[in-house]
C-alpha cells in the first residue's frame, strides 16, 4: 500500500470527522498527550467518549486494581486499563450508539525523571472494532523514548498515540504499513521494541512476522518472541536476571545447534556468579544473517518463518536484531539490569569476528569492540569444531589469532573472558547447517538424522527450507 505520511495534527482530525469511530483515552503516568491532540484540532465531541487521566498511584488502584509487582508501567497494567475501560464504555454505549466501531486507548507511561535514574519508557495499547457490534481486536507496544527532556518525551508520546490510532482504522489492510507508520513525525525520537496484534481481524498475521518488521523498517534493534510465538518484552521476564544468548543461523537447527544451546547454557547455570532459579536463554538471529550480509532488500520472509517455526518447536525464546555487534545486543539487555550476560558463538565465527576487525584497521576496531564487550559482567562460550582436512579440534585455546593481538586475547582467555564449552557432542561436529540445507531440498532423506527428531517432524509436515512437496497423482 502506498501512502503519504501526514502531520499528526492531520490524522487527529481526520479520525474526529469519522463519526464511525468513538471511545475513551485512558492515560496514566507521564502519558497525558495524547487525548490533547483530538481535543486542539476540533471536532473532538465526534471522536471522544471520555477521558481518564490518573497520575495518582492511590486513585490508579482505586480505579484498576492494586498490582502484585508494585510496578505501574508495564503489561499487566495496560491490559487492566483496557479491560476496565473497554467494559465500562459497552455497558454504557452499546445500546446507545449500534453503528459505532468502538475503542479504547491506554497508556502507562514513565517519562525521564528529575534525577534521570529514568530513561523513559512505556506501554500503549489499543482495543478496537473494525465493524459496528464486531469482536474487538488489540495491539499493545512497548515504547523506549529516545528524547532528551520531558517535555519532548511527552510530545512523543502524544504523537505515537495519534499514530496508533490512525494505523489501525486506516492501515489495518496492510500490517506492515501499520508498523511503518508509527514512526511518522517520530525518526530518532523513540524506539518502539515490542508490538502484539490480536484479535479476528488479525488471525492471519504471526506476531513473529511483526518483530521481524520492526526490525527491518527501523522501529528497534532487538525484537524477541516466545515459544508459543508471541511477541514478548524483556521488561516482562529478563528484569534482574542471568542471560544467555546462542547466536546462529538455525537454517535448520541441527543437532548441533542443539547440543550448542543444551551445554552451553548447562556450564551458564553453573557459573558461581549465576542464580540458577534466574537464568534464561535467549536464541538470536541477525537480520545479516537473514539477508546474507546484502541488504534488506534480500530479506527472505518465509526463510524467517521457517527459522522461528523450528526454534519455537524446540521450546526457544528468540531474539530477531539488528546488531551485527555483539555488544549492542548487550547493551540493548543492560536496560533490564541483567547481572550476567554470556554469549555463545562458534570457534569459527570467533575467528572470523577477530580477523575480519583485525585486518579491516590494524587492531583499533577490535580494540574497541573488545573493550566494550567484555565488561565484568559479560563471558563468551565458544563451540569447537573441526580443522579443515584434519581430525584437530580448533578451540578458543589454540585458535590462530593474529600475532599481533595474541597479548590481549590471552588475557581474556587468562581471565576467563572467553571459555571453550565443555562436555560437547564430538560426533556430531561434522554437521554443517550449509550441508542439510542443501541435502533438504535436494530430498536426499539423509539430512533427517542430522537435526532434532522434533524438527525433521516439522520441516516434513510444512514443507520448511524448501522440502519438497510429495509428488501428487490424479486418477480420472
Amino acid at each position: 500500500m502506498k501512502r503519504q505520511a501526514l502531520e499528526t495534527e492531520q490524522k487527529a482530525l481526520e479520525i474526529n470527522l469519522n463519526d464511525k469511530i468513538y471511545g475513551t483515552f485512558a492515560e496514566i503516568g507521564a502519558g497525558q498527550e495524547v487525548a490533547r491532540y483530538f481535543f486542539t484540532v476540533g471536532a473532538a465531541a465526534g471522536t471522544i467518549a471520555k477521558t481518564m487521566s490518573a497520575y495518582d498511584k492511590t486513585y490508579s488502584d482505586k480505579i484498576y486494581g492494586v498490582e502484585a509487582s508494585g510496578r505501574y508501567v508495564c503489561e499487566s497494567r495496560l491490559y487492566k486499563m483496557l479491560d476496565h475501560e473497554y467494559d465500562l464504555m459497552m455497558t454504557r454505549l452499546a445500546n446507545e450508539r449500534p453503528d459505532t466501531n468502538f475503542f479504547v486507548f491506554a497508556d502507562t507511561i514513565a517519562a525521564l525523571n528529575y534525577s534521570r535514574t529514568i530513561k523513559g519508557d512505556g506501554w500503549l495499547g489499543l482495543r478496537f472494532q473494525l465493524s459496528p457490534q464486531g469482536e474487538t481486536n488489540d495491539i499493545v507496544l512497548h515504547v523506549k523514548m529516545l528524547d532528551n527532556s520531558t517535555e519532548l518525551q511527552a510530545q512523543a508520546v502524544g504523537i505515537l498515540g495519534v499514530n496508533l490510532l490512525y494505523a489501525c482504522f486506516t492501515y489495518h489492510e496492510d500490517p506492515e504499513v501499520m508498523v511503518q507508520s508509527l514512526m511518522d513525525n517520530l525518526k530518532g525520537r523513540v524506539a518502539i521494541d515490542m508490538i502484539r496484534l490480536t484479535g479476528p481481524d488479525f488471525k492471519e498475521v504471526d506476531n513473529r512476522w511483526l518483530s521481524l518488521m520492526m526490525v527491518k523498517n527501523g522501529l528497534t534493534k532487538v525484537a524477541m518472541f516466545g515459544p508459543d510465538g508471541q511477541n514478548i518484552h524483556g521488561s516482562e521476564f529478563l528484569y534482574k536476571k542471568h542471560v544467555l544468548v546462542v547466536r546462529g543461523s538455525f537454517r535448520p537447527a541441527t543437532l548441533v545447534n542443539q547440543d550448542m544451546i543444551n551445554k552451553s547454557f548447562e556450564q551458564f547455570r553453573n557459573e558461581e556468579e549465576v542464580d540458577v532459579r534466574k537464568a534464561f536463554l535467549l536464541t538470536e538471529i541477525t537480520m545479516d544473517n537473514l539477508c546474507g550480509g546484502e541488504g534488506m532488500s534480500a530479506l527472505d520472509e518465509k526463510d524467517f518463518m521457517d527459522r522461528a517455526n523450528v526454534l519455537c518447536a524446540m521450546g526457544q525464546t528468540v531474539v530477531v536484531s539488528n546488531c551485527e555487534q555483539h555488544q549492542r545486543l548487550v547493551t540493548y539487555l543492560g536496560d533490564f539490569k541483567v547481572q550476567t550476560v554470556g554469549l555463545v558463538i562458534g570457534v569459527k565465527e570467533l575467528l572470523e569476528i577477530i580477523n575480519d576487525k583485525y585486518f579491516d584497521d590494524k587492531k583499533k576496531s577490535l580494540l574497541m569492540e573488545f573493550g566494550e564487550l567484555f565488561t565484568k559482567k559479560m563471558k563468551m562460550y565458544v563451540y569447537p569444531s573441526m580443522q579443515e582436512g584434519s581430525e584437530e579440534l580448533m578451540t578458543c585455546k589454540n585458535l590462530p589469532v593474529p600475532e599481533a593481538i595474541k597479548h590481549l586475547y590471552m588475557h581474556l582467555l587468562v581471565d576467563g573472558k572467553i571459555v571453550d564449552i565443555e562436555n560437547f557432542d564430538r560426533n556430531n561436529l561434522h554437521i554443517f547447517s550449509k550441508q542439510v540445507l542443501e541435502l533438504i531440498q535436494a530430498n536426499d532423506e539423509t539430512w533427517v538424522e542430522m537435526v532434532p527428531t522434533k524438527v525433521a517432524k516439522l520441516i516434513k509436515e510444512q514443507y520448511l527450507f524448501d522440502y519438497p512437496y510429495e509428488t501428487m497423482t490424479f486418477e480420472y
